[in-house]
């Protein structure tokens, strides 16, 4: 997970969202989907490169840009994207060393003063590397700070569905996680609140807003809110609204991505973030490469993204390498090769 994914996506162009036919199943021998050998092959690829990455705390891409570093990112410390990039290597087995956690606490920048996206990323990347975000000691310090607590006692009325959603990805994803006195929102209630920002065509927007509505944001929205496990009539509505949307807003191609101009713009983060959201519900979870979604859809979800993976295990067209490692190996991770559970894959307890 990564603060405001569209932004990074769109690099703050203004997303439209294009208006897609019904979605209506076929047989599934009519569509391409990803195999069992060709998934294992681009996962090795992946996880290969993003090993390479993380021993060497370079990007991937530039041979000077580093993952985790005070005076590259003054603002948090660490690349964008960076939660979901260690998420991604822990889903695969990866062991991170006294050495590598050493450095990322060195170099984050999280306290009780960060934003709302800042720990909520903290809360998600240092459980992937085995770190209590209950108790984080930064290196070079002696204090240790509660950045669940922390989260919990800011305010998130006025921030974005995207920071919203991130936040309840982050305090949902350890059953130890508890609410403390004078927290300014329960899940419940921040649940509640992102099930009202949801559209009249079931999408969600960065800016609440019909017209800029887009799967990135309605997927991570649909994630959320199931990780929240509100019983509220309401949040139950939406989410299944969100996930009915997801299913019209995939392209003929099988991927998804955004709408600016009149043009559609296919991209391996968004397709990503739609198979993390339909992988929350047993029966959207044939739709990531078995079944699919609308007449005339030529691959699986599943199929387009890993297109974008290359022989050396970098994400074609990607403008974030560090996230899209991150978000296509979490998106593989939550497939399961094919074998759906209802621990999603942003839960650690």
């Amino acid at each position: 997970m990564s603060k405001d994914k569209l932004v990074t996506i769109v690099l703050a162009t203004v997303m439209v969202f294009s208006t897609a036919m019904p979605a209506m199943n076929v047989d599934a021998a009519t569509i391409k989907v990803a195999s069992k050998t060709s998934q294992k092959n681009n996962q090795k690829a992946l996880y290969t490169a993003a090993k390479k990455m993380m021993k060497q705390n370079r990007d991937g891409v530039s041979s000077k840009a580093k993952i985790f570093s005070k005076a590259a990112y003054p603002t948090t410390g660490a690349a964008s994207g960076y939660s979901d990039f260690l998420l991604g290597l822990k889903k695969q087995g990866y062991k991170f060393t006294t050495a590598q956690k050493k450095l990322v606490k060195k170099n984050l920048i999280v306290s009780s003063k960060s934003d709302p996206a800042v720990l909520a990323n903290a809360i998600i990347g240092l459980q992937a590397m085995g770190v209590n975000p209950k108790a984080y000691q930064a290196g070079g310090t002696k204090k240790k700070v509660n950045l669940v607590t922390t989260l919990y006692k800011k305010s998130l009325t006025k921030q974005t569905v995207n920071v919203q959603s991130q936040a309840l990805i982050a305090l949902s994803s350890n059953k130890t996680f508890k609410r403390p006195s004078k927290a300014k929102f329960s899940k419940t209630s921040l649940s509640n609140h992102i099930a009202q920002s949801q559209q009249l065509n079931h999408g969600w927007a960065y800016n609440n807003t019909v017209a800029s509505v887009d799967s990135d944001t309605t997927a991570v929205a649909v994630n959320a809110l199931t990780m929240g496990k509100s019983q509220c009539k309401l949040v139950k509505a939406a989410t299944k609204n969100g996930r009915g949307y997801l299913k019209k807003a995939v392209y003929k191609s099988g991927a998804f991505g955004y709408s600016y101009n009149g043009k559609n713009f296919a991209n391996a983060n968004s397709t990503a973030e739609a198979i993390v959201g339909l992988a929350t519900n047993k029966t959207a979870f044939s739709l990531i490469n078995h079944t699919a979604i609308k007449r005339g859809q030529q691959a699986t979800p599943l199929k387009a993204m890993n297109a974008y993976v290359t022989a050396k295990g970098t994400v074609s067209g990607a403008m974030d390498s560090v996230l899209a490692s991150g978000q296509v190996s979490l998106a593989n991770s939550a497939y399961h090769h094919g074998k759906y559970t209802n621990k999603l894959i942003y839960t650690f307890k």
